[in-house]
């Protein structure tokens, strides 16, 4: 997180995975910023690729389909690429309907199972309780957004550039960790040209 490091990071960066602890501090903290965004509102751009999870320990899955969904115009996908048809067809849909869409969505699942046991650590069961949770921040339209299937709705963090994009995503990391100072269970992946 530090700005000498980060300037080792290739650009541009188009997305950021952030894995952090669910803690009772963090999950306070989301009970409170979900009241206040509903009684305050925000806006969110129509454009802007959301979908809920609804599969248990599928926030790496999620965290990667808003990485990319929201970055489709940067990416070359194979023309018979399974993702690429998953996020076409679920594109009309609403963020309830495309994590339904994702539940029978079988070579999604297929490559989520087993991709979950290449690791070098064994998989938790898809109803195990993880205390670990993957987020992705994005930029869409100038504006950062946090992509989290467990809320409710995006949360926008304000403008960004794809120039100013890892050092405000980086921000928004910090103020995760400032929350649960105590905890040492983050973890960050900025996803960037090759």
């Amino acid at each position: 997180m530090d700005p000498e490091l980060l300037s080792m990071v290739p650009r541009p960066v188009c997305a950021v995975l952030l894995l952090f602890p669910v803690t009772e501090k963090y999950e306070t903290f989301r009970t409170e910023e979900e009241e206040r965004i509903k009684a305050q509102g925000q806006n969110v751009r129509s454009s802007v690729y959301f979908m809920k999870q609804t599969i248990n320990n599928a926030c790496g899955t999620i965290g990667l389909i808003h990485a990319i969904a929201n970055n489709r115009d940067k990416m070359n996908f194979e023309s018979d690429s399974t993702l690429k048809k998953f996020l076409e067809d679920s594109l009309p849909m609403s963020p309830e309907e495309r994590a339904k869409y994702l539940e029978t969505y079988e070579a999604i699942r297929v490559t989520h199972e087993s991709s979950a046991h290449e690791g070098q650590t064994e998989a938790p069961s898809i109803d195990e309780k993880v205390d670990l949770h993957f987020i992705a921040l994005v930029n869409v339209g100038g504006h950062l957004y946090e992509l989290d299937g467990r809320k409710p709705f995006p949360i926008n963090h304000g403008q960004t550039s794809d120039d100013t994009f890892l050092e405000a995503a980086v921000e928004v990391c910090k103020k995760f960790m400032e929350r649960d100072p105590e905890e040492l269970r983050f973890n960050a992946i900025a996803l960037s040209a090759a």
